[in-house]
């Protein structure tokens, strides 16, 4: 076989591969200027605007997504970890662990309304549309709850240490928090403002990420000592998998439609899972990014997967934004 011959075969393979690939890289926006790791962001879907917290670049960066382009670098924040989009104020609350503020922003002026202080490394927000409360987890343990009308705080949930992702039931008064220092899942009743449960971890620690299928009664829950993800009962707790994936992971997702997972990991890869309500669970596909890629944010309504990728060496600061799609498609 010839050279030109062997070249020409591994291209069709290469584009093959492509086409039958579960997420597919349909645009890349440069975050040209922005320095050390990224982490959460938000998503105005209405407006088609995504807010990305530069923790190392001290900014939240505002990109236009029907355009593909930044639209606006908001400065002078101090380590922006998480960050909530309320649509029905159109505002935007970042949550800053350097100084522990969470700043309030108008979504069309981009000034700021008010702060909030003294929430010790503020980190992951959530909005809790139904109920009209942003929570952002801080300090040695806690979540805060903010009402979103008022943009005031109006009392906290104690934990057993510094939260980390947590998610909100929708049908119910759960939320599921990570708590890496304490080796377990934290069950909290918001309405009641406590914790009713706990469900150790035995099969791994470090678990930054998680994802909650509620249909099917599922939470998934990213670690990294061992890099794994555990999938529990959602009713019980009950460990019901243990998948191992690559390693760095921050954030997981679960897209319904498709019966899948992907799990953003800074070690080089989105891995994916094909799932439904019972095991087994596996990673089928493993998607090249870059390093320290870990975080990012899956929009069903606007069918995109949103990756944040860092400047490191040749690498620049991006916006990588891949397209699902059924592995059958062509």
């Amino acid at each position: 076989m010839t050279c030109a011959v062997a070249f020409a075969l591994a291209c069709l393979v290469g584009v093959a591969a492509a086409e039958t690939a579960p997420l597919r890289l349909v645009q890349t926006i440069p975050l040209a200027h922005v320095e050390g790791r990224i982490d959460h962001m938000a998503v105005d879907v209405a407006g088609q605007r995504l807010f990305v917290a530069a923790l190392g670049n001290n900014s939240l960066e505002v990109i236009d997504l029907h355009d593909g382009k930044r639209i606006r670098s908001i400065s002078g924040l101090r380590e922006p970890q998480g960050v909530a989009y309320v649509t029905e104020a159109n505002q935007i609350y970042v949550a800053c662990g350097g100084d522990g503020e969470v700043k309030v922003y108008d979504a069309k002026s981009f000034d700021l309304v008010t702060t909030l202080r003294d929430l010790d490394d503020a980190d992951n927000a959530r909005y809790d549309e139904a109920a009209k409360r942003v929570f952002v987890g801080y300090g040695g343990g806690a979540l805060a709850i903010i009402d979103a009308t008022t943009a005031k705080l109006v009392g906290d949930i104690k934990l057993a240490g510094h939260p980390e992702s947590f998610q909100l039931e929708q049908k119910g008064n759960r939320i599921f928090v990570n708590v890496p220092t304490a080796k377990h899942v934290a069950v909290v009743d918001r309405e009641k403002r406590s914790v009713i449960a706990t469900w150790p971890l035995k099969g791994a620690a470090a678990n930054f990420p998680m994802e909650l299928d509620e249909a099917n009664r599922r939470l998934f829950v990213g670690c990294r000592a061992p890099a794994a993800l555990l999938v529990l009962d959602s009713n019980s707790g009950k460990e019901v998998a243990d998948v191992a994936i690559d390693g760095d992971t921050d954030d997981v997702f679960c897209d319904v439609k498709r019966s899948r997972i992907y799990i953003s990991c800074g070690a080089d890869f989105i891995d994916v899972l094909d799932c439904d309500a019972r095991p087994p669970y596996s990673v089928t596909d493993k998607i090249p990014t870059a390093g320290g890629a870990r975080t990012s944010l899956f929009v069903p309504e606007l069918n995109r997967l949103y990756v944040a990728v860092p400047h490191r060496g040749d690498q620049p600061a991006e916006i990588r934004i891949y397209e699902p799609h059924d592995k059958t498609a062509n």
